[in-house]
């Protein structure tokens, strides 16, 4: 295979990756027309169209999507081998895409954003904010961010937080008209703010615990969002219950008594935050260096241990 050929077939795996000629230019360090070209050369060269094209997506037609399923793999492979061959020494260096929760971008990612890029100046960061379930190797994402429970199958998984507490709370106006409820049948009487999660659709239900027994409640009310801008500000304004995860946002109302707390007994811990990537992947130089730094291994400090979700 001459040059020319192996240069457009990474260019076509680029652009499926990421869905985007922009975002697959910027991770290739090329402008989107010269990009554009070489993947009409690919196209001219085979004489197929490969992708379905409109100003806001790009897709891969029928003959496009086969010739991605073979040769992606095998191209990961090759500069998996490379990076290999280079060592945990080389420089880190290129673009990192990380797919994140919002509450993991707030509270882990952006404290440290800049003693990153000025530790790592040749690494560039394409960080997504997602509270959805994205295919991150599907998606061209060399890791994630999620909580515990629900990281994908056959991932590599590095602790970043300790577990979170689940929290149900509600304005003291909401209780003084309401009453508080005492088990979580009691949310049968109450407006409920629910949270729906982006991409399926599903709205979350309730997990309560006490002493080993456990109870899932599906809540009506007038507020339901998959956003933390939505839901947390209805309960401030007295429109229901909320059942979140404990975050910044949420202890700081409660510390301010513009919260309170209900069913304490009732709500339990859940996972903490991970971040993951596939386990078929070779760990990056860039993506090593951005998990010291979310650990703050760089500072001198232990992190915590690796390991590996059950497949």
């Amino acid at each position: 295979m001459r040059g020319s050929e192996f240069a457009e077939l990474k260019a076509f795996v680029a652009v499926v990756d990421r869905a985007s000629f922009a975002r697959a230019a910027d991770h290739l360090g090329l402008s989107r027309s010269a990009l554009s070209q070489i993947v009409r050369q690919l196209e001219s060269r085979l004489g197929v169209r490969l992708l379905n094209r409109t100003t806001r997506s790009v897709s891969p037609t029928e003959p496009g999507r086969r010739l991605h399923e073979r040769i992606a793999p095998m191209l990961r492979d090759m500069d998996e081998a490379v990076a290999q061959a280079v060592g945990t020494s080389a420089r880190a260096a290129g673009t990192l895409r990380i797919n994140t929760l919002s509450m993991a971008a707030k509270k882990v990612i952006a404290p440290r954003l800049g003693r990153f890029a000025k530790a790592h100046p040749d690494v560039a960061l394409d960080i997504v904010i997602d509270d959805g379930l994205s295919d991150i190797a599907g998606e061209g994402f060399d890791a994630g961010i999620r909580v515990g429970g629900r990281l994908q199958k056959d991932m590599i998984a590095v602790r970043l937080t300790p577990d979170i507490e689940l929290l149900a709370v509600a304005s003291p106006d909401y209780l003084a008209r309401c009453g508080e409820p005492k088990t979580p049948a009691d949310l049968s009487h109450h407006a409920c703010i629910n949270w729906r999660f982006p991409g399926s659709g599903k709205v979350a239900g309730w997990e309560f615990k006490k002493k080993g027994k456990g109870v899932e409640f599906f809540g009506e009310g007038t507020v339901t969002s998959n956003h933390q801008d939505i839901v947390v500000p209805a309960a401030l304004q007295g429109l229901g219950i909320l059942y979140a995860y404990n975050d910044d946002g949420i202890a700081q109302a409660l510390q301010d008594g513009r919260l309170k707390r209900v069913l304490s007994d009732w709500s339990p811990t859940v996972p903490g935050l991970y971040l993951y990537y596939s386990s078929r992947r070779y760990l990056l130089p860039a993506l090593r260096a951005f998990i010291d730094c979310l650990l703050d291994r760089d500072l001198g400090s232990e992190g915590p241990s690796t390991s590996r979700t059950s497949p």
